[in-house]
């Protein structure tokens, strides 16, 4: 099985184009949040038409950019993976949108309780199975996906304690522009593909048990 995932769309779907081939053989893609800028359901529909004519099997969820019309408009579609889990040829995923509490007051933010027990929804879902990928747009705290210009690392404590009890195989994530890295909780490797204008996605190969996910760019 092989999944390509990217996130911080921001409407920009244009570098889909260019991906033809490392999408020919994509099994899922998964949209790991901001589908729009400020957007609603409309917005979404585009970004989502676009990916799927890339790729039909698709999983997505919502940024803190993205108004929360959106995540009843993805559960709608049956792609949803705020608070829920799902198993897909052998693999478990599992996920949480929007972001930990940003000083913008941005359209879709969670407390870190909230956060928490989001993950632990879909968690449950997909407990027992491996390999296992959770999705979360805020990027775990305090790793080299979490960074602004500055350093200072404001990612979600709530993800980063989730992944330290669970250690899932790959968390997959996004929010921090500037920090498109790859780094490791325990034995759980930590993604942040930056800004999908900006190149970046992830590839993750499953076969059997064992799955290889590295970051790329075009």
């Amino acid at each position: 099985m092989k999944i390509v995932s990217f996130g911080d769309v921001h409407m920009a779907t244009r570098n889909l184009e260019r991906m033809g081939d490392v999408l020919r053989d994509c099994d899922l893609i998964i949209v790991s949040g901001d589908l729009t800028n400020f957007g609603g359901i409309d917005d979404a529909k585009k970004v989502i038409a676009d990916v799927r004519r890339a790729c039909p099997n698709l999983l997505a969820l919502t940024g803190n950019l993205d108004r929360r019309e959106v995540m009843p408009f993805l559960e709608a579609e049956g792609i949803s993976l705020h608070g829920k889990g799902c198993v897909v040829d052998g693999v478990g995923i599992f996920g949480c949108g929007g972001s930990n509490i940003t000083p913008f007051k941005t359209p879709t933010e969670f407390t870190e309780d909230e956060i928490y027990e989001a993950l632990r929804a879909g968690y449950e879902q997909v407990r027992g199975v491996r390999p296992l990928v959770m999705v979360c747009h805020t990027p775990p705290f305090e790793t080299r996906c979490d960074r602004i210009m500055s350093g200072t690392p404001v990612g979600s404590t709530a993800a980063r304690r989730f992944i330290e009890e669970t250690q899932p195989d790959i968390c997959i994530s996004g929010h921090i522009h500037e920090s498109a890295a790859e780094d490791a909780i325990g034995a759980t490797r930590i993604f942040n593909a930056g800004p999908f204008k900006g190149g970046g996605y992830i590839v993750a190969r499953i076969e059997g048990k064992s799955i290889d996910a590295r970051l790329e760019f075009l």
